[in-house]
């Protein structure tokens, strides 16, 4: 199929080198090159470097669905669009009759928006997948075209989820592809009164409280790395947990945050064990090692962050 492709992040990376080596890719849509890095230069897209590197066209529009991009666009003959990770919605003028779809990690209708895998880590769900969907007016709300189903590992992290999912997009956007080609796609409706959302986050979000069950401490540790981090104040120190498991208890608990005699953590129940943590400036390491650098003794706490931190 000749195909304009549409996307920012690197989740779609995998997805489009596939796309490349079986289909035509007409033209690459991303978002402008931003400033990165402490020096804050221009930098492109993962996808505007990968496209660049195969010699594909690219646009890098504010607006995709500025009349001038329209045309140009729809002026390519395109059989159908694929829309992976772009952030932004196309228009119906754009959208027209072509055949379009969008790859969504996760599986719709929960965890509509912008953070689908933090969410779906930090609200502690066992399972979550990948949706194909047709493109809508209304955000991640399209038909359902395939799915595909993943359990999620305890001890992997949203930016490990992130890389697998990122992995396992590449048959299905090639299937729904096919399918679509033979006339056997059979799309299904999402339940609306099922939906749920996973907005974006923010730095702000990036912290942990230990007043609650240690499952659900893990949960939001993990769920919230990479990005934007999981950091939390040991005494007046800030300290950031990279990973971490949630372990049985015995015996009355501290209170909550209340570092124990083997290094836990209490928690409103059971205990979470800090397997790699990281001190500003620093680099990760074991939380035994932290202690020891840093004379930190059973019955020391931890908080979360406040807003004004």
């Amino acid at each position: 199929m000749h195909l304009v492709y549409f996307g920012s992040g690197a989740f779609g990376l995998p997805a489009l080198r596939r796309l490349d080596e079986a289909h035509e890719i007409l033209l690459v849509v991303t978002q402008p090159d931003r400033p990165a890095g402490r020096k804050r230069r221009l930098t492109p897209t993962p996808i505007a470097e990968f496209a660049q590197m195969r010699g594909i066209p690219i646009a890098r529009p504010e607006s995709v669905n500025e009349p001038a991009v329209v045309e140009d666009i729809r002026g390519r003959g395109a059989e159908g669009f694929v829309v992976i990770a772009y952030a932004h919605k196309l228009g119906p003028e754009l959208l027209g009759d072509t055949f379009a779809i969008n790859l969504h990690a996760s599986l719709l209708p929960k965890y509509r928006g912008a953070a689908p895998i933090n969410w779906a880590m930090i609200n502690g769900e066992r399972q979550t997948g990948l949706s194909v969907i047709t493109l809508a007016q209304t955000m991640d709300a399209g038909s359902i075209l395939a799915r595909r189903v993943t359990e999620i590992d305890p001890m992997e992290t949203a930016g490990e989820l992130h890389d697998r999912l990122a992995e396992m997009g590449p048959d299905l956007v090639l299937e729904t592809l096919d399918r679509h080609r033979s006339g056997t796609l059979q799309p299904s409706a999402q339940d609306e009164s099922a939906a749920t959302r996973a907005p974006r986050l923010t730095k702000a979000d990036g912290t942990v409280a230990f007043d609650q069950p240690a499952e659900a401490v893990r949960c939001r540790v993990h769920g919230l790395t990479p990005w934007p981090g999981c950091t939390v104040m040991l005494e007046e120190k800030p300290l950031r947990l990279l990973r971490v498991e949630d372990v049985p208890t015995e015996g009355p608990l501290p209170g909550a945050g209340a570092i124990r005699d083997d290094l836990t953590v209490a928690c409103e129940s059971g205990a979470v064990r800090l397997l790699s943590v990281q001190p500003p400036g620093g680099k990760s390491m074991t939380f035994p090692a932290y202690c020891n650098g840093h004379q930190v003794a059973p019955g020391a706490k931890l908080r979360p962050v406040s807003p004004e931190q």
